[in-house]
């Protein structure tokens, strides 16, 4: 039965791994780009989701639009009502250190957070939440087969994009450790902690605060194509 946000009657038509980049322009740049055989199982509000197939192996790709509020819908309505096992949530991230350059790939192996999405949604009071390891184990074995290398650790979920105080990411940094800053991660793995399902985090240095180095929206669109394939390339 279709949700307020998607529209899919039949929850058969959704894979059980769902790659999720926030862009869903980006969705269907891979779904157009690496998928067989596919459709379209959702256009509401323009939030393009695809089913296809990868190598004979089904695979699902849905935006998640931009930020918790955003994500937490969309992750919690797959897992919840479309039988959803795994989300691989693929984007972009800025860097709080010199050590990650321009395509870097991190793993997030947890997202630390100031936002109250998960106490909130009554899962948890932790401002620090874990991505699923047995997923995680399955995406550093991809990389490695693929030659891809990957950066690992704690990143930032931020309720923010702009800050008042631009220099607050070297405090974050060095308190808790986080090595980078996105908006989602955070509220995607406080949805698989209360379906009791997996989630994991691919992103791609999109922009560093540290150089002030930035790419491009169409690079970000269509140029980050080894977070894509490690994913694609994961057994699960």
């Amino acid at each position: 039965m279709a949700t307020p946000h998607i529209e899919l009657n039949d929850k058969s038509l959704i894979a059980k791994v769902v790659l999720m980049p926030g862009d869903p322009l980006r969705a269907k740049y891979i779904a157009d780009t690496y998928l067989k055989d596919v459709v379209q199982i959702n256009g509401v509000r323009n939030m393009f989701g695809f089913t296809g197939t990868y190598k004979g192996k089904r695979i699902t790709v849905m935006g998640s639009g931009m930020g918790m509020p955003s994500i937490g819908i969309y992750s919690y309505e797959l897992f919840k009502f479309y039988d959803v096992d795994t989300i691989i949530r693929i984007g972009s991230v800025g860097a709080y250190t010199k050590d990650l350059a321009l395509y870097d790939v991190v793993l997030a192996t947890s997202a630390w957070s100031e936002s109250t999405y998960a106490k909130t949604m009554g899962v948890s009071s932790k401002k620090k939440l874990q991505s699923t390891k047995s997923v995680n184990r399955a995406i550093r074995n991809s990389a490695k087969k693929l030659g891809i290398p990957l950066h690992e650790g704690t990143i930032h979920s931020s309720d923010v994009f702009y800050r008042i105080n631009g220099d607050e990411y070297k405090n974050i940094h060095d308190k808790y450790g986080c090595m980078c800053v996105e908006m989602e991660s955070f509220a995607l793995f406080a949805n698989a902690m209360a379906t009791g399902k997996n989630a994991a985090c691919l992103l791609t240095i999109s922009d560093s605060l540290v150089t002030h180095e930035a790419t491009s929206a169409e690079e970000r669109q269509n140029a980050f194509t080894r977070m894509m394939e490690i994913a694609l390339n994961a057994k699960l």
